[in-house]
């Protein structure tokens, strides 16, 4: 994430960022005092750095645990639930940001073709967005209630 867009995350998913954070901060202060230049281990430090990098952007971005307005639209920090329109399965994911994953619900980012698609959809608004593979896939909104609320209302 490079640009200074808000995003939100569950109170949480923010702590479970900072421990990862200060994990990989104990990390790579390990390895530098080690002392081990193979190309294993700076490989290994990248990919430290990186994750690291990618964590304090969500932290810095993070709007942390303000659960949006409880309207049915679908906005980040929504638990939003969808019908494929080919299959009539159905689909309950938390609208928000990979990369702080939620453990008990799938998480599709705004910029996932899914999550592009469904942004700002209302209940029984039908989208249409484009797989990876290039076929084109509809689904109607059919809910969408704030991620603190997810578990006590049905949203199917």
């Amino acid at each position: 994430m490079t640009t200074a867009q808000r995003v939100w995350i569950s109170a949480e998913a923010y702590e479970n960022l900072q421990q990862e954070l200060a994990t990989l901060r104990r990390l790579c202060v390990t390895a530098a005092a080690d002392g081990d230049t193979s190309e294993n281990a700076t490989a290994i430090q990248r990919a430290r750095q990186a994750r690291m990098q990618q964590i304090h952007d969500l932290l810095v971005y993070a709007v942390v645990g303000e659960d949006p307005p409880n309207d049915g639209i679908a906005e980040p920090g929504m638990v939003v639930t969808v019908r494929y329109d080919d299959t009539g399965d159905t689909e309950s994911f938390l609208l928000g940001v990979r990369g702080a994953e939620q453990g008990d619900i799938e998480v599709y980012s705004v910029q996932s073709p899914l999550g592009e698609a469904i942004l700002g959809a209302r209940p029984g608004e039908r989208r249409t967005f484009k797989l990876p593979s290039g076929a084109e896939l509809s689904v109607t909104m059919l809910a969408a209630v704030p991620y603190g609320l997810h578990n006590t209302e049905v949203t199917a």
